[in-house]
């Protein structure tokens, strides 16, 4: 039930995203430039309504939370890597798939870029596990608990200040 679930809900987020027109590569260079901010756009409207909807089910008891340890060096070098490689490509791994399933065939690149990039990793990984992985290692934190406040202040504040960055954008025609 778990793969029907994912699958319809990757099929709606590829709908959303070719709707969205985030998927279109002028998109993702004008985004690149600082020219069309509806990528991020799109992406600050999804993480506020998943915080919204994870912690709101949350609270209602009907899931429970499972946080991934912050790993600094991990973050910093995969924020780097996959920059780059959007960067380089024209597309992040959820814009090539959805490019790709609409005919644009090019974007093939982009996806074999990132498996072989996962390939690398996999063969790397006990290497980088005892040295570059274990730098910068904080545990299972969230903002919440490093405030020692309920995520809920967190959520409005985030939900406020992409509101006012949606208004701002609007007004520049961005």
């Amino acid at each position: 039930m778990e793969q029907i679930i994912g699958l319809i809900t990757g099929v709606l987020f590829g709908l959303l995203m070719q709707k969205a027109e985030v998927i279109r590569f002028e998109k993702q260079v004008g985004f690149m430039l600082l020219k069309d901010m509806t990528i991020i756009k799109f992406m600050l409207t999804g993480v506020i309504v998943g915080m919204i909807g994870i912690y709101g089910c949350h609270s209602l008891g009907l899931i429970s939370l499972s946080i991934k340890a912050t790993n600094v060096a991990a973050i910093i070098i995969g924020g780097l890597l996959f920059g780059i490689g959007w960067a380089i490509a024209g597309y992040c791994p959820g814009t090539s798939v959805g490019a790709l399933a609409e005919g644009r065939i090019h974007a093939i690149w982009a996806i074999l870029g990132m498996l072989v990039g996962a390939g690398i990793y996999a063969e790397a990984y006990p290497a980088l596990k005892t040295s570059v992985l274990s730098w910068g290692k904080y545990g299972k934190i969230t903002l919440p608990q490093t405030l020692g406040i309920s995520p809920w202040p967190v959520i409005v504040v985030f939900a406020a200040v992409g509101i006012v960055f949606f208004v701002w954008a609007e007004k520049k025609g961005l």
